[in-house]
């Protein structure tokens, strides 16, 4: 498929998503917002982890402003164009990886942290911004924000729409870890291939366990991991697993 916003390259398993907008900050416009769905469901039927990030030096600076149609009906932008964009990176059932390279604003912000895992160069900012222009965050970002850094966090940069610096994000738990800027490439390269090399049906459960337990009690979510690990008991990649474990050797795992 030709995209005409983004990239997408798959090699040896790992699928990298480039959000190629960078004369406006890789902006997402009406047809960014389908292409990113489109190359997911590409990624997922052939790779084993997923990686997202933006070209030149900013990840995503959010709603494309000079779209013009956007701001004509935003609820119904909201619900038919971001809606399937951010359940399409949530519901991925392999890995997926944010490399957030530079600046994330507005639904920038909120379409890396839709991924399972960010990374973000030191130099990466994260900025709800919406109430600099008379909105509430959305992409799903009173969503996530609350559930990552608390409430009181979660509030706080909402209202006051202050940057919060890739080192401020690993301290609050927004993000999985901020990475120097000289070893983020290589550094986000080895965690794709380490999730590439991995047990993928493992991985895919380990996704449902974890998002299931917000709403479970601790009975439905024991009896969700009994379910889920007896699934996993019947791979072939945990017969590896074992195999490689009393052989001491690293295991070569299929994703079956």
């Amino acid at each position: 498929m030709d995209f005409q916003t983004i990239r997408l390259d798959i090699d040896a398993g790992v699928a990298w998503l480039t959000l190629a907008r960078p004369e406006v900050k890789n902006a997402l416009n009406v047809q960014m917002r389908a292409e990113i769905p489109a190359a997911i469901r590409i990624a997922q039927e052939n790779a084993r982890v997923l990686v997202m990030t933006g070209a030149g030096d900013s990840f995503c600076s959010g709603q494309d402003l000079g779209d013009g149609a956007a701001a004509l009906d935003i609820e119904r932008v909201l619900r038919d164009e971001y809606t399937p964009m951010l359940r399409a990176i949530f519901e991925c059932p392999i890995p997926t990886i944010a490399a957030v390279n530079g600046a994330a604003a507005g639904a920038g912000a909120n379409l890396a942290l839709a991924a399972d895992v960010v990374i973000a160069s030191e130099r990466a900012v994260f900025l709800q911004a919406f109430t600099r222009i008379g909105l509430i965050p959305d992409a799903g970002g009173t969503y996530w924000l609350p559930r990552q850094v608390g409430f009181a966090k979660a509030m706080g940069a909402a209202l006051f729409a202050e940057p919060i610096t890739a080192q401020q994000a690993e301290t609050w738990g927004m993000i999985w870890e901020a990475v120097a800027d000289d070893a983020f490439a290589d550094h986000v390269a080895k965690r794709a291939r380490h999730l590439a090399d991995g047990p993928t049906v493992a991985y895919s459960h380990v996704k449902t366990a974890l998002r299931q337990s917000y709403s479970n009690d601790l009975e439905a979510q024991l009896s969700l991991e009994a379910q889920l690990q007896g699934l996993c008991g019947q791979t072939r990649d945990f017969s590896e697993g074992v195999v490689a474990f009393l052989e001491k050797r690293k295991p070569s795992y299929e994703g079956r």
